[in-house]
């Protein structure tokens, strides 16, 4: 059985879930900054991304009647949006949480516009590093498909 396509890469399936990651936090925060207005909204973000968490999620199976878990191969994809395949939540090393980020309104709102500002401008320098390392790897890969002297 051989590779079908970049995917079938460990390392590929990890960016590709490293960049849902990234932009399901976009979202997250979209939505924050939209609800800084709204009386007793707690921010959400997502609990930090870690490629051993990641990893270790998906490598084991689940318990069966008391015995060891069993490994299983690859890396398992995550749908983040409806129209995604696969698990519509993201899970493991993706939770969400909710919490003030360092102020509480009287009302009850515990959104900073600032620290919301920070959070999506580090999402989106780390989004765009992610893509550039996969374009650069895609590159790399077809060089070292090529016939040589081709």
């Amino acid at each position: 059985m051989g590779l079908h396509g970049p995917d079938d890469i460990p390392l590929f399936a990890m960016l590709k879930s490293r960049l849902g990651y990234l932009s399901e936090r976009q979202k997250l925060v979209a939505q924050n900054v939209a609800n800084a207005d709204t009386p007793g909204y707690r921010p959400r973000d997502l609990k930090a991304y870690s490629f051993q968490a990641s990893l270790a999620a998906q490598n084991t199976a689940p318990v069966y009647r008391g015995g060891p878990a069993a490994p299983t191969s690859g890396v398992a994809m995550i749908g983040t949006s409806s129209g995604h395949m696969g698990p519509s939540k993201p899970t493991g090393a993706w939770r969400s949480t909710a919490g003030a980020d360092s102020e509480t309104t009287l009302d009850g709102n515990a959104v900073t516009l600032e620290d919301q500002m920070l959070k999506m401008t580090d999402a989106r320098m780390n989004y765009d590093a992610a893509v550039g390392f996969y374009q650069k790897s895609l590159t790399m890969l077809r060089m070292a498909s090529r016939r040589p002297g081709g």
